[in-house]
């Protein structure tokens, strides 16, 4: 297997799906793109952001300012600290219904629209739709989650069409966050390609329809993105926070636990213990599927962003990355119940997407990963790092829940 280059600073590969340039001394565009965060202007870039958003103010509170996408998890509690309580705005809140969820999830999305005092609406999906895209999409090009990543991002854009509210505000932009596809400073703003490319690995909801499949007009229509004639009537256009914020994870979730009650919890497959705690699958068969297609996980993830912001070395940073990325999968059997399948039917879904440039199968049902980095710290490497002191402040789920909480309204 041919070794793959890789950043001298962080550890993401070459290969990296998103398209990652490296220069002349072996740096990649992510981390120089992030070198911005220590050298911009941020006040002089908020200024920027309340000038923006001044004319999209309702007059007399009539309506909404703006639509805002949250979760369960992530950065939505301070998305909304800033959206709400900064800019003084009256966004609605909007959420796709995943299906994978947990009850930490659904406790923190009950508390986020009660502690900000936000209106929000919930879009549920029949999930035998849902089910039978995840299966189309598990097998035709390896993802279980095309349809949260639609589904969360084109609800957004169809209620500003349906509102008549232009505005969508988001977090950071992972394109910029993690390869530097873009500058700050060209303050990108959401797009239908950028969607389709990297979000839906270029397959629109149409794309998803054949003759060969059981899926049909019925099952896909609500992930279709409005029409430009529609965008351009209401005038939407949606803004990333993290062009005017210094974006940093791991410093905003702690604030939002101190000041909003924003709950935590520990994973099997990462240090992190702020990111997806709403969901089940992202960092278990999920983070399974990307280890096989792209040959790192989230953890890299994880660990590349605490490099950069300077709280892991590149040593201790590579030791977790061999501690956690191949660890036990802990949620099949509710994704396996779910989706109506068996576990080895899933597995065998799951091997068929395999990546040949980092596994190589050495007998049946046995396969051999060839590491992207290969660097000083060795796999089974047992020292033990915090990862620059993640708090996990509750559980990941009830010792008795067998099944994902597919509806629920939460209690704060």
């Amino acid at each position: 297997m041919q070794l793959i280059q890789t950043c001298k600073r962080c550890l993401y590969p070459a290969s990296h799906p998103l398209g990652l340039t490296l220069d002349e001394e072996g740096i990649c565009s992510g981390c120089r793109i992030h070198e911005e965060k220590d050298s911009l202007d941020w006040d002089g870039r908020w200024k920027k952001l309340e000038d923006l958003v001044r004319p999209y103010r309702s007059i007399g509170g009539q309506t909404y300012d703006c639509i805002v996408p949250v979760t369960g998890g992530n950065d939505s509690y301070f998305i909304v600290h800033l959206v709400k309580e900064k800019l003084g705005l009256n966004p609605l809140l909007v959420t796709y219904n995943k299906y994978f969820n947990t009850s930490l999830g659904i406790w923190n999305l009950a508390n986020l629209r009660i502690r900000f005092n936000c209106d929000i609406l919930v879009q549920n999906v029949n999930p035998n739709s849902v089910k039978k895209i995840t299966r189309t999409t598990l097998r035709e090009f390896g993802s279980i989650y095309w349809p949260c990543l639609a589904g969360q991002t084109v609800f957004p854009v169809q209620t500003a069409v349906r509102y008549g509210v232009p505005l969508i505000i988001w977090g950071a932009h992972q394109g910029l966050e993690q390869v530097g596809m873009f500058s700050h400073e060209h303050e990108v703003e959401m797009t239908r390609r950028y969607r389709k490319d990297h979000d839906l690995m270029g397959k629109e909801a149409d794309d998803l329809l054949s003759i060969f499949d059981t899926l049909t007009e019925d099952d896909v229509w609500q992930y279709r993105y409005p029409s430009d004639h529609d965008l351009d009537r209401v005038g939407v256009r949606g803004i990333y926070l993290g062009n005017y914020v210094r974006w940093d994870p791991k410093a905003q979730h702690e604030e939002m636990m101190r000041q909003h009650e924003y709950r935590t919890a520990s994973f099997a497959r990462t240090f992190d213990c702020y990111d997806h705690v709403d969901c089940f699958n992202f960092m278990d068969v999920h983070d399974r599927l990307k280890s096989y297609k792209h040959g790192f996980s989230k953890v890299t993830d994880h660990a590349t962003r605490e490099i950069r912001h300077g709280r892991l070395t590149r040593d201790d940073a590579l030791a977790l990355v061999r501690r956690y990325e191949h660890a036990p999968l802990q949620h099949t059997d509710k994704f396996c119940d779910w989706l109506g399948v068996n576990i080895r039917a899933l597995n065998f879904m799951l091997d068929q997407h395999r990546n040949p440039r980092f596994w190589k199968q050495t007998d049946p049902g046995v396969w051999a990963f060839s590491p992207i980095e290969q660097g000083e710290a060795p796999y089974g490497d047992e020292r033990v790092f915090s990862g620059g002191g993640f708090i996990a402040n509750s559980q990941l789920a009830d010792a008795d829940q067998n099944k994902y909480i597919t509806v629920g309204k939460g209690w704060p």
